[in-house]
């Protein structure tokens, strides 16, 4: 017999027990005290020294798992799965925040992404299961007497597709812990979507695009550009270099985000205004070499995590082609922290096919506003830096 509350479980010989729901827990904590210690310090998760089942007298240091988001979805056209209404230029879209493990330890995770569709025919708050067959309040492909004369006319309804879920799916990734650099600081994930293929072909899905394509961010923020790809797409698919491949990189625009040409990489300033924190030792040219060439070069020269075959001016291989053939689909990126403010535009040289499809993206650091007096129409003028 299934008992769902607890009063219902007298007379059935059984207990009562309650469990605790958590992220995760620190068995290397071994006390009230060090939990409280770690609890005081910790900004995003609640963690408590509890036992983990009400039958047990062991307690532990157990991170509560965070509340869970609940809000609207955005409004778009039936069957479209595209833009979002109010949003003309952006595709539906959830901004995650991943979870935080105090533990330090790397922890493989599970998102599981499904949309349900539902309907005003009924009252879906107060349907259940036993509201089916006989019982159900709407009927496969009815007749309704709208003339009065018996005949009718026939709406196109399969009850199968009320109330219920649409494109279940599972993806594993992982969570990597942060450096001490890392700690505190708000980290943003750019990085690629879509797929191999035209419009049509891609359908559902889209074509190769950043996401998020305009991601806004303070000074003090960082941001983690990676991708991941295959070379198993389905063949004979639209799209460059070599066919069921995909490939992306990082360069900057050498104009605005309506221009087609890189900007050279010496000559770009969004490099020298960011730093590695994954590769503490890597230079500026370091950092938008290894970017433009999907890591196929680590970076220009040899350096801590750069081994010196693998740099471009020590690289032992055969010279990176053209349209990153020869890189990697997937790329682990840098973490990246920025020094200064400013409005940055970035495109893919591969797959940034003029009328076909656009892979660009902008990147927009807040500064801190310093007012200062001027001259300038008598007033103040304010400077971003």
């Amino acid at each position: 017999a299934v008992v769902s509350t607890q009063s219902g479980h007298y007379g059935r010989d059984g207990r009562w027990v309650m469990f605790e729901s958590y992220l995760e827990v620190l068995d290397k904590v071994q006390t009230a005290e060090e939990c409280a210690a770690v609890a005081a310090v910790n900004k995003i998760n609640k963690i408590v020294w509890k036992p983990l089942r009400s039958d047990s007298n062991e307690s532990k240091c157990i991170v509560k798992a965070p509340a869970p988001v609940c809000e609207k979805a955005p409004t778009t056209r039936a069957n479209h799965l595209g833009n979002a209404e109010g949003k003309a230029l952006y595709s539906s879209r959830f901004n995650l925040r991943l979870p935080h493990f105090p533990s330090g330890e790397a922890k493989r995770c599970v998102i599981r992404s499904r949309y349900n569709i539902t309907t005003a025919d009924y009252d879906a708050a107060n349907t259940f299961a036993d509201s089916n067959g006989d019982a159900s309040p709407v009927k496969n492909d009815p007749t309704v007497d709208v003339f009065g004369d018996g005949k009718g006319l026939k709406l196109a309804i399969n009850t199968a597709q009320f109330g219920r879920t649409f494109q279940d799916r599972s993806h594993v990734f992982v969570v990597l812990p942060r450096t001490a650099e890392m700690a505190g600081k708000t980290l943003h994930n750019l990085n690629v979507r879509g797929q191999r293929g035209n419009i049509v072909q891609n359908y559902p899905s889209v074509e190769y695009d950043f996401i998020p394509d305009k991601l806004e961010m303070e000074k003090e923020d960082l941001v983690h550009i990676q991708w991941a790809g295959y070379n198993t797409n389905p063949e004979n698919r639209a799209g460059e270099g070599t066919d069921a491949t995909d490939r992306n990189n990082f360069l900057q625009l050498a104009g605005d985000l309506d221009t087609s040409y890189p900007e050279l990489l010496e000559a770009a300033d969004f490099w020298s205004s960011v730093e590695s924190l994954t590769s503490p030792e890597a230079s500026p040219l370091d950092i938008a070499v290894s970017l433009a060439s999907s890591g196929y070069y680590c970076g220009q020269t040899a350096h801590g995590t750069c081994p010196a075959g693998e740099s471009l001016e020590g690289n032992n291989r055969e010279a990176l082609q053209g349209q990153l053939n020869n890189a990697p689909a997937s790329y682990f990126g840098h973490v990246l922290k920025t020094k200064r403010a400013g409005t940055y535009r970035y495109m893919c040289t591969r797959n940034n096919s003029f009328t076909n499809r656009s892979q660009k993206g902008q990147l927009v650091v807040r500064g801190q506003l310093v007012v200062r007096e001027t001259e300038v129409n008598r007033g103040v003028r304010e400077t971003e830096v």
